[in-house]
């Protein structure tokens, strides 16, 4: 056997990624390569009290709730992180991150500064946060213009909120700068290839160097 399949069998605990960013610093393009090409981890599924639009299915997209049920599951402690965002009510539940990181499987949070910090008072263990930095103000204004989504108003509201939001820069495990998308994506991959193998996500290596230690050669 490969020395790397014996290193795949070690049981581990699965890690919480958090990736963070100011709009246009390109986040949601990492995450989503990252999902597609690393099949161990999985986007994490958030509970909202939005309505529920006729293209989504409750489970999948979100776990759709009412507002009476959103404040029991907050109350109760059954959220590790919430916000209101427009009106409405978006958090992550407690139970299927706890089930994921026992089971070894890896989540994926795409979330803001104020997210993050709530994970991390819940979760800090199992938290790897990275924040990432686009290379200067003016190539993320280039960036919000190319998209072609927004009227400049909006933009520039996007632009004033980036700063208060990379003022947040220095509360995260890893910075990464977004100055080509392809260096940043590996040199993310390299993050969560190195924080896979900390030996405190390994509970495994204690039998695996047991059995080394009483193997007879």
């Amino acid at each position: 056997m490969a020395v790397n399949d014996i290193g795949s069998r070690i049981r581990r605990r699965g890690l919480m990624l958090v990736l963070s960013s100011p709009s246009g610093a390109g986040k949601s393009t990492i995450a989503r390569n990252l999902l597609e090409s690393d099949k161990d981890f999985e986007l994490s599924v958030s509970v909202t009290t939005r309505p529920r639009r006729g293209s989504e299915i409750d489970g999948r997209h979100y776990h759709f709730r009412s507002k009476r049920e959103f404040e029991s599951l907050r109350d109760n402690d059954e959220l590790l992180e919430w916000a209101e965002v427009h009106g409405n009510f978006y958090a992550t539940p407690r139970a299927a991150a706890e089930k994921a990181m026992a089971e070894g499987r890896d989540m994926l949070f795409d979330i803001d500064w104020q997210g993050a910090k709530q994970l991390r008072e819940k979760m800090r263990g199992d938290i790897v946060s990275i924040f990432i930095l686009p290379p200067s103000m003016a190539e993320l204004k280039a960036r919000l213009k190319r998209r072609a989504e927004d009227q400049e108003s909006v933009i520039e509201t996007r632009l004033l909120n980036a700063r208060e939001e990379i003022e947040h820069w220095g509360e995260y495990d890893f910075v990464v700068i977004n100055d080509d998308l392809d260096r940043a994506f590996t040199e993310v991959v390299a993050i969560v290839t190195g924080e896979r193998l900390r030996r405190d996500r390994r509970p495994g290596l204690f039998d695996f160097v047991s059995g080394l230690l009483d193997e007879k050669v």
